[in-house]
């Protein structure tokens, strides 16, 4: 197992990690749909529960919505003051000069075919006569065009979405990624108010506090914990107040006389005695045999020609081989902060990183994982498409030096030629800004030191 530089020094940092064990992966059993709390609607709007980022608000359509909240970036700022949309029909063509390594106005790639922020992200536009609903307001665009906005931020579609359960607006890598600020609007969790609940390439996670990852033990019993003496000096229950009460699919428990816990499902829940960080995301609980971590709503498995492996950091998505999988992540450095990461995107960003421009080069450092033409994935998460691998834009099947390549959320995956046995990540973090900005990371299914889900 080999690791890129930028971390090899840590591993003394994580000699009290053992990663011996692989995350012990939710239960099929225990998939379910996550309940949420139901609230007044705009006409024609609904909710769609989707498989990694639980419900969603949508529009008559099923089209997922989103928002951009107002946010400072490395130097100025970007995003939806509350009550006003800054994503408009003005073609942005310049760098901003909010991240590196870019100064600000220098022609951005193909900037007479760039696409607007409004054409990348429709408004959600509402009646002339439309009237405020529930935590829903009408705003009025620079054009003069009403706009729904959720609790004063304006919402939008995102083209890339194609039919109801769609969130593909987000980047690939999810959690911990970066997707020009943009976040899938959907309504509260049903969870009491100890808990949130927060997306991860697993599923809908349960935390309680607001921090701390929480856990169900094999060896209890319906609304029964089993956890004591010894036990307690490395779990603590997570306790309910003598006036809590039930709610959707979480209830209360009398672990012993006058002292209440809450459980999941009649599972009784907990955290870790000792927190490992803070937040606590870098807890391993979840590799103690017989602990698992709590899921809300879980996403169904990859597909079965991947293999998991240990690596210095956590563990990861692999191909048949053992190579790790990599997910391929850009931001524009505009005022826009339009996303760059898929196939239909401008290409120059990508094969400046992986090929200095030279797309043979490129496919030779991170070369497209390969999908048989009938492959399948239990996930809707993961898809087969066909690429013209000397463009990095979509083909059509059968086309003439097209490939057909496994994609994660409508973008392709890939493996890095210098990782040479199974638990190499020699290429994570890759690019700019750690891999966030234009560059490349791994496909963690569980990253113990990073923090990063």
């Amino acid at each position: 197992m080999r690791v890129n530089t930028k971390i090899a020094g840590l591993v003394a940092a994580l000699a009290v990690v053992s990663f011996a064990a692989q995350a012990a992966a939710p239960k099929k059993s225990d998939t379910l749909i996550e309940d949420y709390v139901a609230e007044p609607l705009p006409p024609g709007f609904q909710v769609i529960v989707t498989e990694r980022d639980g419900p969603v608000f949508a529009d008559a359509k099923g089209h997922t919505l989103y928002n951009w909240p107002h946010r400072g970036l490395r130097i100025g700022s970007a995003g939806d003051y509350a009550g006003k949309s800054a994503c408009t029909d003005e073609r942005v063509t310049v760098t901003g000069g909010h991240m590196e390594p870019y100064p600000p106005g220098l022609t951005v790639p193909n900037a007479e075919n760039r696409p607007t922020c409004a054409q990348v992200w429709p408004p959600a536009l509402a009646d002339a006569d439309a009237k405020p609903v529930g935590a829903w307001s009408v705003i009025t665009r620079d054009d003069g065009r009403k706009q729904w906005a959720y609790r004063n931020q304006a919402v939008y579609t995102s083209f890339l979405d194609h039919g109801p359960g769609d969130v593909l607006g987000t980047t690939a890598a999810g959690p911990g990624g970066r997707a020009g600020g943009r976040n899938v609007v959907g309504p509260a969790s049903n969870v009491p108010p100890v808990f949130t609940v927060n997306s991860t390439i697993r599923g809908r996670m349960l935390r309680a506090d607001g921090r701390a990852m929480v856990y169900t033990w094999d060896k209890d019993q319906p609304n029964r914990s089993n956890c004591t003496a010894k036990c307690l000096n490395d779990w603590k229950p997570v306790y309910a107040s003598a006036l809590a009460e039930s709610r959707g699919q979480f209830n209360v428990f009398e672990r012993e006389p006058g002292i209440r816990q809450w459980a999941f499902r009649g599972r009784p829940l907990y955290t870790r005695a000792q927190l490992l960080g803070a937040p606590d995301l870098n807890d391993e609980g979840g590799d103690v045999p017989g602990w698992r971590e709590v899921y809300v709503q879980t996403v169904l498995p990859p597909p079965k020609e991947f293999t998991q492996q240990d690596t210095i950091t956590g563990i990861v998505l692999a191909d048949k081989h053992g190579k790790t999988l990599y997910v391929y992540n850009c931001q524009e450095d505009t005022s826009d902060q339009l996303s760059c990461d898929y196939p239909e995107a401008v290409q120059d960003y990508r094969l400046a990183i992986c090929g200095r421009g030279d797309p043979v080069r490129c496919q030779q450092q991170f070369p497209y994982v390969p999908a048989a033409k009938n492959a399948k994935s239990e996930s809707g998460l993961w898809t087969v498409m066909w690429i013209n691998p000397n463009t990095g834009r979509r083909a059509q099947e059968g086309q003439a030096g097209a490939m057909s390549v496994w994609a994660f959320r409508d973008r392709p995956v890939y493996t890095y030629e210098g990782d040479l046995e199974p638990g190499d990540i020699m290429g994570h973090q890759f690019g700019e800004s750690e891999g966030l900005n234009n560059g490349y990371t791994a496909y963690f299914i569980k990253n113990v030191f990073f923090g990063r889900e």
